[in-house]
């Protein structure tokens, strides 16, 4: 079966798999990563603007660097559902809360993206990545940087909720990341039609080193 590769993806999860450190720190690792992404509209062999998001597990992941967890979870242009206390009644509310929602330019055969997206480590430890890719076919380049914190706007918020979640960075940071990954959709032949292809599936092992 013929493979369609969806590159600027890759790019995404590669940089948001692991955080490697910068300049003369030069450490190396790498996770393998199983996950799938949703794309709003279709991507298929015309060039146009869209959205998406995405989430996948971190599996395997190795380093130079001591203590640095095995396993861990990734997600952009997701939600999450936070405890916050509402500062009217004083009571526990739980609130949807909208990861910042990536975007890109172009299509199954070429693409750039750009958009920020959330690790969370097996330890509970946090990194987000502010990210930007440039891909074609089965292959992208891809550079990000691991930043403070994202910021997240609720869906559901009762008066007196927070309108706003920041999640921090607690692992990684001021670090840099870097990856090239393939991966496909689920029918090949979806990026020829119209409509286009609206998910993918993608693995892979996410290789890294100091930039």
């Amino acid at each position: 079966m013929r493979k369609i590769a969806i590159a600027w993806l890759g790019g995404l999860v590669a940089m948001l798999a692991v955080a490697v450190p910068s300049a003369g720190a030069q450490s190396v690792g790498g996770c393998q990563l199983d996950g799938t992404a949703q794309f709003s509209p279709g991507l298929n062999s015309s060039s146009q603007p869209f959205a998406y998001s995405f989430g996948g597990a971190l599996e395997g992941c190795q380093s130079s660097e001591s203590g640095v967890p095995a396993s861990g979870t990734v997600s952009a242009g997701q939600t999450i559902d936070e405890q916050v206390t509402n500062s009217i009644t004083g009571a526990t509310d739980t609130v949807t809360y909208q990861q910042p929602i990536p975007t890109g330019t172009g299509g199954c055969g070429s693409s750039t993206t750009q958009g920020e997206a959330l690790a969370t480590w097996a330890d509970g430890t946090t990194t987000v990545v502010s990210y930007s890719t440039t891909g074609a076919l089965a292959a992208v380049h891809l550079s990000g940087t691991v930043v403070p914190s994202m910021t997240l706007s609720a869906l559901n918020a009762e008066p007196g909720d927070p309108a706003t979640f920041t999640i921090e960075t607690t692992r990684y940071a001021g670090q840099s990341a870097l990856g090239l990954l393939a991966f496909e959709p689920p029918d090949p032949t979806a990026c020829t039609t119209p409509a286009g292809t609206a998910t993918a599936g993608i693995g892979g092992v996410l290789g890294l080193g100091g930039l």
